[in-house]
């Protein structure tokens, strides 16, 4: 039985499919959201927390390319945190403690009532739909086909998923929900690529059997920030974090307990995540450090559960309660639920154009963990992109290929489908080299003309991110023309001997800018009021780092020089004299687009750039 036809079919529903899903819909295109579960689109299955080091900056940019992750974070928000506040305001990344049924419940609200083009199904796909060399569309597991322009898959960890508990395994995605094992080798018999990654999760604690006196409480901010300048309401704290610490106690049960191991044992075969390791990773890994940070993270307003982020394990039941019960303050918590290990296939991303087609397979798209990372800001992102190009195809539209220094979703990107991961990937703001151009306060501004062009956002917003960056500019230029003078209120509290630049004032660091800002009266009338505080926060981080924006600029510049050197996908790189047997390998593997691509890549060195150079040159004279 054939289903009636879709431009485009999204498998999954976590956060890359939603993301995917919805503005593929918003595009105008008639999208189908394939799902297992139709209970849990939009579940947060790890930590409840959106944002942090790196992902602050995807949520605003998915914010501002018209995604739905920032506008659930802060209407399931429970607590804000603005991390690295006292380093520059490149590093500056948002955080929230979420509620996770208000947040699911935001997500699925939007999807079932507010999105046009859209339709949601329950059931499993086990295959793809073939022809002439190209997918189109999906077999499920009742027999059922559905034709598709577009078939963007979303598995997380279902792909061929297996749970560890001990050296207990069953087949799942997640505890509860049976895995994709039909789909995973539909996948490879496609002759893709695919790998073995390990993740993993930490168990639950009840609330009222944790004794929060002897932790140390972890505030949230006194006023915090949305994530999406879609966000009227104020936001306010309704919870509190608190930290304790593992020790030596606590070390020598889990090492006794290393025998139980699936990850110590061998049994787990899978790359695990390095930046965010389990409980038995730290003491291999880290074993003269004698304890260890946990922050307790509520889960829920009405649920009295909290999340023990920093004790992800796999180890047996018995084991976990000994451990758990040996840290102070959780000597009598009873554990909800279990931690456990999870094992899942994806697909290696050098597979990926960098528009998250797959390159050996046309009209398939990849996104989210299936691609090798980890997060759920990360899989947001890739789902928001590859629903965008997805639906750009349909619609006649050149591809939205973020560049590195436009958006944190390029480097994403980019570092996926040029270098490849050979462990699960996680942002950091060290992973972007121009992070001081694409911080968090400037994600609206900077992607609101693109987020336009691919008709993802409303033209209310449009022009109230344009008023702001005019604001921003009008702003700026008042400032520079603007000289205190020594007897000024301002040049009296400041102490100036003499007249002195506003600009230059500015970007002393020594200066209180808002004093400044108080004394230059003409500033209120660059903009409405509401836009104030933002244009304000923009200004001084403008002024403050422009020196090195230009720099910055000037690299960029001279960088797009090599973007504009295409490499057509027939070169054959063993043909090319001087490359090595590695660079030729690397080069016809990732086949990248261009000259600034190649130059990114792994072990291509600046001399092969320069070989490639000259082969170029004597082609184009040929």
């Amino acid at each position: 039985m054939t289903i009636k036809k879709y431009d485009i079919i999204v498998v999954g529903a976590g956060h890359a499919g939603t993301e995917a899903a919805y503005i593929a819909a918003v595009m105008g295109v008639s999208t189908l959201l394939v799902t297992m579960d139709r209970d849990n689109p939009g579940f947060m299955s790890c930590n409840p927390a959106i944002g942090g080091v790196g992902k602050g900056q995807l949520v605003k940019e998915i914010d501002a390319l018209g995604g739905i992750m920032a506008r659930a974070a802060d209407e399931g928000g429970i607590e804000f945190k603005k991390l690295n506040t006292s380093k520059g305001a490149a590093v500056h990344s948002s955080r929230a403690q979420e509620d996770r049924d208000l947040y699911k419940k935001y997500i699925q609200k939007e999807l079932e009532e507010k999105t046009n083009n859209l339709n949601i199904k329950e059931a499993e796909v086990s295959g793809l739909l073939k022809k002439e060399g190209a997918v189109a569309g999906v077999n499920l597991a009742d027999g059922a086909k559905i034709e598709a322009g577009k078939v963007i898959l979303t598995p997380g960890t279902f792909l061929n998923g297996m749970l560890h508990i001990g050296l207990k395994s069953f087949q799942g995605g997640r505890v509860g929900e049976k895995s994709s094992c039909a789909l995973a080798e539909d996948l490879r018999k496609l002759g893709l690529d695919m790998m073995r990654f390990k993740t993993g999760t930490c168990p639950r604690l009840k609330g009222d059997t944790i004794d929060f006196k002897q932790m140390a409480v972890e505030e949230g901010d006194r006023q915090p920030e949305p994530f999406s300048l879609r966000t009227d309401k104020k936001l306010k704290n309704r919870v509190k974090c608190f930290t304790t610490y593992t020790n030596k106690k606590t070390h020598r049960i889990i090492r006794d307990g290393f025998s139980q191991s699936p990850l110590v044992t061998g049994k787990i075969e899978g790359t695990g995540v390095r930046y965010c390791p389990s409980i038995e990773d730290k003491l291999i890994r880290f074993s003269s450090i004698e304890k260890h940070r946990i922050v307790l993270e509520p889960e829920s307003l009405k649920k009295d559960l909290y999340y023990p982020n920093g004790v992800s394990t796999s180890l047996p039941e018995k084991i976990q309660e000994k451990f758990i019960h040996s840290i102070r303050g959780l000597e009598k918590a009873r554990i909800v639920k279990y931690g456990y290990g999870i094992e899942h296939d994806i697909v290696s991303p050098l597979e990926l154009k960098p528009t998250l087609e797959t390159k050996k397979v046309n009209n398939l798209y990849l996104a989210g963990q299936i691609n090798g990372t980890t997060g759920y800001e990360e899989a947001a992102a890739q789902g928001l992109l590859a629903g965008i190009n997805a639906a750009a195809s349909i619609r006649g539209m050149e591809p939205l290929i973020l560049k590195r220094h436009e958006a944190y979703i390029g480097v994403l990107i980019d570092d996926l489908v040029t270098k490849g991961t050979l462990e699960p990937y996680r942002m950091f703001t060290s992973r972007a080299e121009y992070r001081l151009m694409i911080r968090e306060d400037n994600a609206h501004t900077r992607l609101i003309e693109k987020a336009r062009d691919y008709g993802t956002v409303d033209d209310e917003f449009y022009h109230k991110i344009n008023k702001i960056k005019e604001g921003v500019k009008k702003a700026v230029r008042i400032v520079k023309k603007t000289v205190v003078l020594e007897g000024s209120p301002a040049g009296r509290k400041l102490k100036l001997t003499k007249p002195t630049a506003a600009g230059k004032l500015f970007k002393n660091p020594r200066v209180d800018s808002d004093i400044l800002i108080d004394n230059i009266k003409e500033l209120r009338g660059c903009s409405p009021e509401i836009f104030f505080p933002e244009i304000l926060k923009r200004l001084k981080i403008e002024l403050k780092y422009e020196g090195y924006i230009k720099k910055q600029t000037k690299n960029i510049m001279e960088l797009s020089d090599m973007e504009k050197v295409k490499l057509s996908d027939g070169i054959d790189y063993r043909k090319i004299n001087s490359l090595s047997n590695e660079e030729t390998e690397k080069l016809n593997k990732v086949r990248p687009e261009n000259l600034a691509r190649a130059s990114r890549i792994s072990g291509i060195t600046p001399a092969a750039i320069a070989t490639i150079m000259v082969y170029l040159k004597g082609r184009k004279e040929k």
